[in-house]
Formats: C-alpha cells, structure tokens, sequence
C-alpha cells in the first residue's frame, strides 16, 4: 500500500431500499445508514511508520478475535496473494498464519490500520497487504461494517460464515479505493459468525473501524 484517496459514495439509498433490490442472502447497504453499539479501531495496537509492524500471533479485541484463516481451513498462494480454501472445522476457530505471514498494523494519518501479511514474509513489500484477514465475532450478527484503506482499482472478496462453518455469501468488492462498507444478512437474520477478507489489489489493502453489535436503522 503506498497511495491512498478519500471514500468514495455508495451506490444505495437506505439499508432497506437495498434489501428490496438484493435477492443476496448477504446485502451491501451504506455504512452509515445502520448504528452499531462496537467499534474496532486497532488504535492501541502496536505500530510504527513506514511497513508498519508484524502480529504473528491471533489478535484479541473486544467482541472479536483476529487472524490468517479458520481452523480446518488451507493456505495457498496466488502470486503475492493468498488464497484460503477448505471448509473450517468446529468449533469456529481462529488460527494465525506463522512468522511474518499473518497480521501487521501500520500507521496511516489519524489512525492506525490492519492488514494480512501474504507468504511473500514481512517486511518484504509484496507481502504486506496482501495476506488474509479472517475475523470471529463473540456472538452472531445480523449486519457489519468496515473501511477499506488503501485499494489502488483491485478487488476483495468477502466470505460471510456461520457459527456451523458453512457459507452464507461472498461479496466481491471494487474496483477498489479508499472506502467504507455496510453488509445486512437478508431479513436481518443474526447469522453471521465472523468474515474472511481476501483480496487481490496491486498494493494489498487494509481493514479499519469494524462496527458491529446492537444496531439500528437510520432515517
């Protein structure tokens, strides 16, 4: 991630006007159309400028625990990408990806960012950005949000799963840039366990302010 730009508009009106346009069990709705009670910022995680610093280790925060994959599930690699495959086993947990190839978090202006190392190793720069980031919640959810940072006209990839392990729905997102993101399951149904974020942009991408918990609509 070397250049970033400023958020770009959402495509829908209000979270249930995208429900009666999305047959999706997962639906993109504007971030800022729904109210959540969490906020995960990585604020207080340790950093430093440049590359940032390595998390080889599973990352604990309140409500939601961070890491490279689901347990049960495989690493692959697809030039500097990786690429996680397999169904995880129960119950869901979080596993890390080995030295240098899991997590990092880097300083950006105003806030602090995380990212998934790629096989490529930190701090080599091919591998920052561009790993996986796979996220479990403490409880379910019926919808979330995010910031995209970085995105230089790549894409991600979103893979929403059940406390079963099995798959409700992956997204595609981008082009990419700088961006925030709303996801509503389908008819509000608390469901979703936790996310794998994937993605293939030239510079890697980073996950900020994830919202969750107890929301509401807007307006």
């Amino acid at each position: 991630m070397q250049r970033f730009v400023w958020p770009l508009v959402l495509f829908f009106a209000s979270p249930l006007a995208a429900q009666e346009t999305c047959s999706r069990a997962i639906c993109q709705v504007p971030h800022d159309s729904l109210n959540f009670t969490k906020l995960i910022d990585f604020d207080d995680v340790m950093s430093s400028i440049g590359i940032g610093s390595r998390i080889d280790d599973v990352l604990v925060k309140d409500g939601a625990v961070f890491g490279e994959r689901f347990a049960g599930q495989q690493r692959k690699a697809s030039g500097d990408y990786d690429v996680i495959s397999g169904a995880p086993l129960l119950p869901l947990t979080i596993l890390d990806g080995g030295p240098g190839q899991t997590l990092g978090a880097m300083h950006l202006p105003g806030t602090i960012v995380l990212h998934g190392h790629g096989h490529r190793t930190y701090p080599r720069v091919e591998a920052i950005g561009e790993g996986s980031v796979a996220v479990l919640f403490d409880r379910d959810q019926p919808a979330l949000s995010f910031d995209i940072r970085g995105g230089e006209q790549g894409y991600a990839s979103v893979q929403f799963i059940r406390r079963n392990g099995t798959v409700i729905d992956t997204l595609t997102l981008g082009p990419l840039a700088e961006d925030s993101f709303g996801f509503m399951r389908q008819d509000m149904e608390p469901d979703i366990a936790g996310f794998l974020l994937l993605n293939t942009d030239p510079q890697g991408v980073a996950l900020d302010n994830l919202r969750f918990e107890s929301f509401d609509l807007m307006g």
